[in-house]
């Protein structure tokens, strides 16, 4: 029997990832650790924002493939300025930015303060940073990684919840407003994939039973949809589904 393997490529507009310069918040571990192998492994420089875990960035930054990556001053992304402060230290270590992406975000806070953190970090810290990215007046990408709680028809009426909407909304606007900077603006919606530090023995199963897929999201699923939008030229203005289904049932 004679067997034909057949080769597909996919073309369109695709932004080589090779050379670029990405600045990464919440890059240090976990997830965020995925996603700097992710463009690391495609060919970029990584600058790395972490601000409890500065000494994994450091090692994370040496250990990365490739060169030039740089862990960044361990910035609270909650004190002011913290947005414009770190876009200058990255701009102090790689002189531009190619690839902004907002990974940092903050969750189950309790105490008086935690609706102001909540809004400083989930939300006015990622504007600011984008509105320093569109003041480098250069083409580039802006990926914030959401939550798919922002998907929800019906979302929890809390202030992380409201923090992440808010940053969801803001989406399609500053598309449009950095549109004409060839500044696309997208974003990442993961649904359950590691239970946050400290909470390893967490409902996480029971919300495993009712994902369509009846698995957690990987993440270097979440990692490669990231630098999926960082790669493609035609999009802006959208929030992807990284959520093994779990968006479909809300």
């Amino acid at each position: 029997m004679k067997v034909i393997v057949l080769q597909v490529r996919f073309g369109g507009n695709l932004m080589e990832l090779r050379g670029k310069t990405v600045l990464l918040t919440g890059g240090a571990v976990r997830v965020g650790a995925r996603i700097a192998h992710a463009f690391a492994e495609r060919g970029a420089r990584v600058l790395i924002h972490a601000l409890r875990h500065r000494e994994e960035a450091v090692k994370l930054a040496e250990n990365l493939p490739g060169s030039g990556h740089v862990a960044l001053p361990a910035l609270d992304l909650a004190s002011p300025d913290a947005g414009k402060r770190l876009f200058a230290a990255a701009l102090a270590a790689a002189g531009s930015v190619d690839v902004l992406v907002s990974n940092a975000s903050c969750y189950r806070l309790t105490g008086p303060d935690a609706a102001e953190r909540y809004h400083s970090v989930n939300f006015a810290a990622p504007l600011e940073l984008t509105v320093a990215f569109a003041e480098q007046k250069r083409s580039g990408v802006v990926i914030f990684v959401l939550d798919q709680v922002v998907l929800q028809k019906e979302p929890p009426a809390d202030d992380y919840t409201r923090s992440r909407v808010r940053l969801r909304e803001a989406i399609p606007e500053l598309a449009l407003k950095l549109a004409a900077f060839n500044v696309r603006v997208s974003g990442v919606a993961p649904g359950p994939m590691i239970p946050p530090e400290g909470l390893e023995d967490s409902r996480m199963l029971k919300t495993l039973a009712m994902v369509p897929l009846h698995r957690r999201v990987e993440p270097d699923d979440l990692a490669s949809a990231v630098c999926f939008l960082a790669g493609n030229e035609s999009i802006t203005g959208a929030v992807l589904a990284v959520d093994c289904g779990q968006h479909l049932g809300k």
